[in-house]
């Protein structure tokens, strides 16, 4: 359906919905115990309700008016009547929906619920607002390599009172789940591979959704930390796959950004798709109750995912649809979406016994007390405002905001013969590739409101940019994945007649994302020949890499002597890129997950364990850890990304190498930028535990600092370290530290030297 604007006749409903709920019964209930006395008004409530009303409060369904991709992205999807889901809400038998189209179509829907509807309870608007609503921002594995928290938490903040301004109470955000295989095409709604970087994206972007006023604003929206958990590890990379990984893994890598998560104020977790040792996390009360709720004490709701919880039968797990919801139900999911299950197996579930009523009426005093905290028990509609929808969105201070992020969140991997910054002006310059020019490929995977249609091209972007737009022309020369007739012929000719090329080429924004797992993570043939033509002109070229994940770079695109991942940039990508080709903005980022030598070496990541037969430093030797064509390294590694000045690291200070049990010690490492140009570094502490009951990776982020530097200047850099910033999951299961030698590195990367030494923990 298309959206309609609000008619003479839907703002009276609206009116006398809100009349009807000042005196429902759910009103009068919670009102007599005053705002914020919880419980009392809950399980009043809970009280008047029938078995099936409260199956209905547990029950959440894709819309069927649906807004934006929706329908693409879940082609399962909506239901085929919206009259029928408007009954659905009469009836009480829908807790909300998901993905819908707007502020008209939610009206219309609270309307039904607060006039017609037997108790009156307020309906939740829910929605993937994964980097952005209507302004898009970059994908968040791009904008993790910003290694900027304040601009993450901005820039959900900004998606989170534009959807709000929507009618949207809840978000299906962030993606917290660790990604060390660069073949799993989710990672790029993630953090990347690094448990600290990880940690403290999940804390800024549940803060940034939430807002600092309370849940109850109308702009703030309710986060959902998602896929508890491992859903990273999935095996081969391959998206829904089995994963058997150790307990102390789970604890010690996969945990940690839920913790975080939680620790932030998160009132959500979605359950993830794969199993865990054979038990489908959907269906594993070990995951779902004994540690979330009984040992981290998270008193939220579990939602499952898109039919988690139909999906047991498939695993071989359920035999049938009644038996899967007894299981996901029991093991801990208090709201099923899009199965239907609950709707139409909880009440007889009920009736024979083989469901409790108590766990039943904690399921929906979990769904309550969020839809309490969000205020929909205040105000329903408070949300849900066709102006505030119109006006709040695609500002010129988010617009802004979308190319200040997207230009802090390119990696700038390689600057030969300083190729870069580009000329303004007196230069000929070819865009050429398949991401040259037009609206496509823009704003990335997982994005359902915003479009392409409305984002900044690089044609644009470039033009907009220098002194001269005639100056600038833009050829395809192929296609994403298989050549043009001519394509590469017009391309060297392009190339031939440009003082200097920008080769545009890597993945589409449909190579990443959900069930897009690469088996070759690799720029695809086409471009490759087209990459190798347009290099072997001689002009120099500077190649712009769009993808979603880590790539392994071969041939002649390494070969290039300036390559920047522009990943998916989001509303003002064409900007974003231009005002760091052009030195306007300098590059900042850094690589939040490793760049392979090839697809054969996934999974991989920078943390790795030494093993018995390490290679170490020089020639690679037989019978050591490495693959016989390189050693155990990336190609690029995690935290690497240059920047416009010439950046050293000296001096290392480590403050006397010794810390006491119960104290801490200040590292530093004086930073100098002796080049010409204004740089942001990010200085990178990591830490090896050499000797340890558990052996321990042979590195580890343990802190950050991006630190500005004018041409010239050197700047003294302090970490401080604490034993508890040393804990590790030990033989008992338990966070532990252990005295001993630690080496230290303060370097530009993971790989880098930097300058390194060893202290030692009391």
């Amino acid at each position: 359906m298309h959206q309609r604007p609000p008619s003479r006749r839907a703002i009276l409903l609206g009116a006398g919905a809100m009349a009807a709920w000042a005196a429902s019964p759910a009103r009068a209930l919670l009102g007599a115990v005053g705002h914020g006395a919880l419980p009392a008004g809950v399980e009043s409530l809970i009280a008047q309700m029938t078995v099936q009303e409260k199956a209905g409060q547990l029950t959440l369904m894709a819309a069927a008016w649906a807004g934006g991709a929706a329908t693409a992205l879940n082609p399962a999807g909506a239901a085929a009547n919206f009259d029928g889901q408007l009954e659905e809400a009469r009836r009480g038998r829908l807790t909300g929906v998901f993905n819908g189209n707007g502020a008209v179509m939610a009206k219309r829907m609270q309307t039904v619920a607060m006039r017609e509807a037997r108790l009156k309870v307020p309906l939740l608007f829910a929605a993937d607002i994964i980097h952005g609503f209507r302004t898009v921002f970059p994908v968040p594995l791009a904008e993790a390599g910003s290694f900027d928290l304040d601009l993450a938490r901005r820039t959900a903040r900004a998606a989170g009172a534009e959807a709000a301004a929507s009618g949207i109470d809840w978000t299906f955000a962030p993606m917290v789940d660790i990604a060390r295989d660069q073949r799993w095409g989710r990672g790029v709604e993630g953090a990347g591979e690094d448990v600290l970087l990880g940690r403290l994206m999940a804390d800024a972007r549940v803060r940034g959704f939430q807002g600092s006023k309370g849940l109850a604003a109308p702009d703030a929206v309710a986060a959902c930390a998602k896929h508890f958990a491992a859903y990273g590890a999935g095996e081969a990379g391959l998206d829904y796959n089995s994963v058997d990984v150790s307990e102390r893994t789970l604890r010690d890598v996969y945990f940690p950004p839920f913790q975080a998560a939680l620790t932030a104020g998160v009132p959500t977790v979605m359950a993830s798709f794969n199993e865990i040792a054979g038990v489908p996390a959907t269906a594993n009360p070990w995951l779902l109750t004994e540690v979330l709720h009984d040992e981290w004490k998270f008193d939220g709701l579990v939602v499952s995912d898109y039919t988690g919880d139909e999906e047991l039968i498939a695993h071989g797990f359920a035999a049938d649809a009644r038996e899967a919801t007894r299981l996901a139900f029991l093991a801990g999911v208090d709201m099923s979406m899009q199965s239907g299950f609950y709707i139409k197996h909880l009440p007889d579930l009920v009736a024979k016994g083989e469901v409790p009523m108590a766990r039943l009426d904690q399921a929906v005093r979990r769904v309550l007390a969020l839809k309490v905290a969000l205020g929909l028990f205040d105000d329903p509609f408070r949300r849900i405002d066709a102006r505030r929808e119109k006006t709040q969105v695609r500002t010129k201070a988010l617009l802004a905001l979308a190319r200040e992020a997207g230009s802090k969140s390119i990696v700038m991997l390689k600057n030969d013969g300083d190729l870069l910054p580009l000329a303004r002006s007196g230069k000929r310059i070819a865009l050429i590739g398949p991401f040259a020019q037009g609206q496509h490929d823009l704003v990335g995977p997982w994005n359902v409101y915003g479009t392409d249609a409305e984002a900044v091209d690089l044609l644009t972007g470039v033009r907009e940019a220098v002194k001269d737009a005639a100056m600038v022309t833009a050829t395809d020369g192929s296609g994403i994945d298989a050549p043009l007739p001519g394509g590469i012929d017009a391309a060297v000719a392009a190339a031939q007649a440009a003082d200097v090329v920008v080769l545009a080429i890597g993945e589409s924004q449909r190579m990443s994302g959900e069930a897009q797992s690469r088996s070759d993570i690799v720029v695809p043939a086409a471009q490759q020949a087209l990459a190798a033509a347009v290099i072997a002109t001689g002009k120099p070229v500077v190649v712009l890499l769009s993808t979603g994940r880590g790539l392994a770079l071969s041939g002649p695109v390494l070969d290039a002597p300036a390559i920047l991942v522009t990943w998916f940039l989001g509303s003002e990508a064409g900007r974003s890129i231009a005002d760091v080709l052009f030195g306007i903005m300098a590059p900042s980022a850094r690589l939040p997950v490793s760049f392979p030598h090839a697809t054969g070496q996934q999974p991989y990541h920078y943390a790795h364990k030494s093993t018995g037969r390490p290679n170490g430093p020089g020639p690679l030797t037989e019978y050591k850890a490495h693959y016989r064509e390189f050693a155990n390294d990336a190609l690029f590694p995690f935290g690497h990304g240059l920047t416009y000045g010439k950046i050293s690291y000296g001096a290392l200070d480590l403050g006397g190498g010794q810390l006491a049990a119960d104290g801490m010690l200040t590292l530093s490492a004086t930073v100098t930028n002796s080049g010409t140009r204004a740089a942001e570094e990010v200085v990178q502490l990591y830490v090896q535990d050499v000797t340890a009951s558990i052996t321990r990776p042979v590195r580890e982020l343990k802190a950050f600092r991006k630190v500005a530097l004018k041409p010239g200047q050197s700047q003294v850099v302090r970490f401080t370290v604490r034993r508890a910033d040393l804990l590790f999951v030990g033989r008992d299961l338990q966070p532990t530290v252990e005295p001993g030698r630690f080496r230290v590195w303060i370097a530009p990367s993971a790989q880098a030297e930097g300058v390194a030494g060893e202290f030692t923990l009391a």
